[in-house]
């Protein structure tokens, strides 16, 4: 089995997660990293730590100057090749899927690549509508918008986007009782504050009707959702919104968490969680490395076509 791994941004941590954790990683599949040689060589020897004899990589990328923690077009182009190297590894057939390390989308930006982040880049080299979830064993958000500014969301919310949304999540997922969250406060009390919820009740009503059976609940009130009696009773909950999900999802469960494109062609996995500035090329740092090593394990698993997200 082998994972294409992209080490995202090299003035980020990734580097050294992939070096910390190879021993670990190796146990499970055969890892190939997507880097160029003289920057991994750069990265491990400011790190201090050394290359691991098996270490297997996919030589990509230009060659540049690593500044720790600091965004530059240099590291966005870096970490964009390394991506597309591991997408191309998984479309060849030469890896089963791949896992990425944490981007900076302002470096990205930098760089002048037009994509906000690896799904969206995943939707359109594949002409899918991938979607964004985000969890653990214990609690899963699907994300309906993604990375859209705040205000325009609302926009969105309308039953007609919303059903073939809901429906390619069962589609995936095979799973029961998934929650639906409401919009607006109060879930819009009733269409006192917003109307946005009958839009999200009618795509409810219609998917259920099609699949002939209540798979989907709501909308429920956002401030209750993520409470502990309704994370008894749910265990995927679809969110309107990227911060509507995942500040809870952080606040409780940030160090386990993974993210998982559905429906996006190829089997990827990612860390849930970003490049960590402050920290990167530091000693003795805080650095956590068991959202990589789920975010793998769940890879394998995805290749292998074994149960979803079951760690």
């Amino acid at each position: 089995m082998k994972i294409a791994i992209s080490v995202g941004d090299l003035n980020g941590i990734g580097l050294e997660i992939a070096l910390r954790e190879h021993s670990t990683i190796k146990k499970m599949c055969e890892p190939i990293y997507c880097i160029n040689e003289t920057m991994l060589n750069w990265g491990s020897a400011m790190l201090g730590i050394d290359v691991p004899e098996d270490f297997e990589i996919r030589d990509c990328g230009s060659v540049f100057e690593i500044d720790p923690g600091v965004c530059s077009p240099e590291a966005g182009e870096s970490s964009y090749d390394s991506f597309v190297t591991a997408v191309a590894l998984a479309k060849s057939k030469e890896a089963n899927g791949i896992v990425t390390l944490p981007i900076n989308k302002e470096s990205w930006s930098l760089a002048g690549i037009r994509y906000k982040g690896h799904t969206d880049a995943l939707a359109d080299m594949f002409r899918r509508n991938a979607i964004m979830m985000i969890g653990c064993e214990k609690m899963f958000t699907i994300l309906y918008t993604q990375h859209i500014p705040l205000r325009e969301v609302s926009y969105e919310i309308r039953a007609k986007k919303l059903k073939p949304f809901l429906l390619k999540v069962f589609e995936e997922l095979g799973e029961e009782n998934i929650a639906v969250l409401g919009f607006n406060p109060h879930a819009g009390d009733n269409g006192v504050i917003g109307d946005e919820e009958e839009e999200i009740r009618k795509a409810i009503e219609k998917v259920n009707k099609t699949l002939e059976k209540d798979i989907f609940v709501g909308p429920l009130v956002p401030d209750i959702a993520f409470s502990k009696k309704a994370r008894g009773q749910y265990k995927y909950f679809v969110c309107m919104y990227h911060d509507q999900g995942l500040i809870a999802l952080k606040a409780l469960y940030f160090d386990e968490s993974i993210n998982v494109s559905l429906n996006a062609g190829i089997v990827r996995t990612s860390v849930d969680h970003g490049t960590a500035f402050d920290i990167a090329y530091k000693k003795n740092n805080s650095l956590s490395t068991l959202s990589y090593i789920n975010a793998v394990k769940e890879a394998v698993k995805l290749s292998f076509g074994k149960n979803l997200l079951t760690f």
